[in-house]
């Protein structure tokens, strides 16, 4: 039968004395925790463990003894190590000793109340104690059935180690009468500034609670649900950030303690995500404060808007005339472009009446950079939706009336074919026509078939450019979702620690030699980079049309609106 040893790399060094830990029966498996040095009273040590299982519900005992070669030579404690077997009683007793400056060990077992001992095959497995504590790989079991079903699993040793935190906390600084090795025996691992952040975290949760309370009191009253409040809050972006972020701000600040690792390290990343949004917010608030650069930007943006409707006009102006060489129905053509100049006339008084105001405008627009950095690219990208909404306006109108005689076209279209449109059961049904329904019919195709391609020329220019504002727009937010979605904090600790982000552990053979245990190092197999972001990656606020280039070219063959950024509002949780 095969026995396996489970042995912290942190005890390679330390000096003779007793092996405490886990046994395994079901595995015939033995987990070392700690080693108790010489001097100790064994009463002591029974008392000691009896606390600790008392408090961990692990079955913690004496499994056997180890001895340093060197401190063996200067004390001769070979011959009371093997004595404690009877005084602790565990079978089989197991014996660990280094041999000098040797890279192989010795591991032998030891059955003095078995009446047939049988030499068993020893596998000695190095372990590091705190990547094994700190991984959350299995975390610790709550119920006995649990446990029962996983006791063939190797999730017992990390249940086992994760379980046995209690006995961590004693380091050999300590004054009392029993002196452990174990990874935190050189001091336990502690902060100042972390302990007096949490303490100081306490009260700042409940003020920002409190006034968390009070903002979405305010954000769930009737007043923002009256037209054009509402109609405000669900199609500008910046509304949306907000209150995606207060979500955001309200999960940080909760008294809830999370529930499991999945949970504290949403927290963590949304906490690091806001502490950078709002850093690189407060950099572009600085830049942008600094040699009067707001002042620049104003002074520069109403040439900007004056040269975009000087283009318009000079391509309305050319789709009046003869575009490309098409010849256009002239009527409809004259039409159609006074129509839209007129509409350029409007908006470039419009940008002028606002001229004065521009400037302190976009002062008090700079101040909201301190909210975020996201903030601050949905507030630019509503002034692009309002600076360009002439052009948005053009594509609706061209689209309407494309949209108009196509359906009225594939409508007369089924009248010379006898067909009609069922309304109510949703298809097309036969339908016999008199001789003037079919003569009034064919005039109108006619004459939509003749308009035909003035309209598409129009649509088609107007769709180009609304595609234009709308990819500009589109990039501009793939750069906020990327900020509100990208675990920061796991991507950090996968950088800095990747056994806190563990996949799973593998096996790497150390040293195999005849009559020597097998030794072999168990390792934490870390979670990829894109595991890491697949596995905590933060939900957003923005739905993104999921039509394929099919269903999209359909869309712009029909004339139908195309709305590339939607609020549902159906934030995930």
């Amino acid at each position: 039968m095969v026995l396996k040893v489970f042995f912290p790399s942190c005890c390679s060094l330390a000096d003779s004395g007793i092996l405490i830990g886990r046994w395994i029966s079901e595995q015939n498996s033995a987990v070392i925790l700690a080693v108790v040095h010489f001097p100790f009273i064994p009463v002591q040590v029974k008392q000691y463990l009896g606390e600790v299982q008392r408090v961990t519900k692990v079955s913690v005992s004496v499994l056997g003894s180890w001895s340093n070669s060197k401190q063996e030579k200067e004390e001769s404690l070979s011959e009371f190590l093997e004595d404690l077997g009877t005084i602790f009683c565990h079978e089989p007793w197991i014996q660990i000793s280094k041999e000098g400056d040797s890279k192989f060990w010795s591991c032998s077992t030891l059955q003095k109340h078995s009446k047939n001992p049988q030499e068993e095959e020893i596998i000695l497995v190095y372990y590091d104690q705190r990547k094994v504590m700190l991984s959350h790989l299995h975390p610790p079991l709550d119920t006995a059935g649990q446990r029962a079903e996983d006791a063939s699993k190797l999730s017992v040793i990390f249940d086992t180690v994760a379980r046995s935190q209690v006995l961590f906390l004693t380091d050999r600084y300590d004054e009392g009468p029993i002196k452990l090795t174990h990874w935190q025996s050189d001091g336990v691992e502690a902060s100042i500034i972390v302990e007096l952040l949490k303490q100081a975290s306490v009260p700042a949760c409940m003020l920002l609670t409190f006034l968390l309370s009070l903002v979405s009191g305010i954000c769930r009253s009737r007043v923002l649900k009256f037209w054009p409040l509402s109609f405000l809050w669900s199609k500008l972006s910046t509304c949306e950030q907000l209150g995606h972020r207060l979500q955001h701000l309200q999960v940080i600040s909760s008294n809830k303690k999370a529930q499991n690792q999945n949970q504290l390290m949403r927290k963590a990343n949304i906490f690091v995500s806001l502490l950078i949004d709002v850093a690189l917010g407060i950099l572009l608030m600085s830049w942008l404060y600094r040699k009067n650069r707001i002042g620049h930007l104003a002074d520069t943006l109403i040439p900007v808007a004056d040269h975009v409707a000087e283009e318009l006009q000079d391509l309305l102006q050319w789709l009046m005339g003869a575009p490309a060489g098409l010849k256009m129905n002239r009527a409809l053509d004259q039409v159609l472009g006074r129509f839209f100049l007129y509409h350029i006339h409007l908006w470039i008084s419009y940008i002028h009446l606002l001229s004065p105001f521009i400037e302190m405008i976009l002062w008090y627009v700079g101040l909201s950079a301190c909210l975020g950095l996201t903030v601050a690219l949905c507030i630019l990208s509503d002034i692009i939706a309002l600076l360009t909404f002439h052009i948005y306006c053009f594509y609706v109108y061209g689209a309407r009336l494309y949209c108009l005689k196509i359906y009225g076209l594939s409508s007369l279209w089924r009248l010379f074919r006898g067909k009609k449109w069922n309304v109510l059961r949703q298809r097309v049904d036969s339908c016999s026509y008199d001789l003037d329904q079919l003569f009034i019919g064919t005039l109108l195709f006619t004459i939509l078939l003749f308009l035909l391609p003035t309209t598409a020329l129009y649509y088609l220019v107007f769709t180009l450019l609304r595609l234009l504002v709308v990819i500009v727009q589109g990039l501009i937010h793939l750069l906020v979702d990327l900020i509100d979605s990208l675990p920061l904090y796991s991507l950090i600790l996968r950088l800095c620690r990747s056994y806190r982000l563990a996949a799973g552990v593998k096996f790497r053979v150390l040293e195999q030699q005849d009559g020597k245990p097998l030794r072999l190092l168990m390792q934490i197999n870390p979670l990829s980079y894109g595991g890491v972001v697949q596995t905590y990656r933060l939900p957003t606020y923005s739905c993104y049309p999921r039509d394929s280039w099919a269903s999209l070219c359909k869309k712009l063959f029909l004339g139908e609106l195309i709305y590339p950024w939607k609020h549902k509002g159906d934030k995930q949780n």
